[in-house]
């Protein structure tokens, strides 16, 4: 996560929450929209799509608790949840 981030993360009161509305991408074995944006944003950048666990383990070293995933019908999106405790 950004530098940013820790400083959202110190400022931010106890209980507070921050959510990424995102592409959450499967496991590798698992076919997913987002692996067409995973190829298109590596030829164009350096950035990526991440799965759920990767999201969860950035929150978890930038300060913040990882808390859900929730998916919509189309799973098109995911909304990852993280507090501060």
């Amino acid at each position: 996560m950004p530098a940013n981030s820790l400083t959202i993360q110190r400022t931010a009161p106890k209980q507070a929450r921050v959510l990424i509305v995102e592409q959450v991408g499967p496991g590798p074995d698992t076919s997913h929209f987002s692996k067409l944006f995973d190829v298109h944003m590596l030829v164009w950048g350096s950035g990526r799509e991440r799965t759920g666990e990767e999201y969860a383990a950035l929150l978890e070293s930038s300060g913040w608790k990882y808390r859900h995933t929730w998916y919509p019908p189309s799973k098109m999106l995911g909304i990852v949840e993280g507090v501060k405790e």
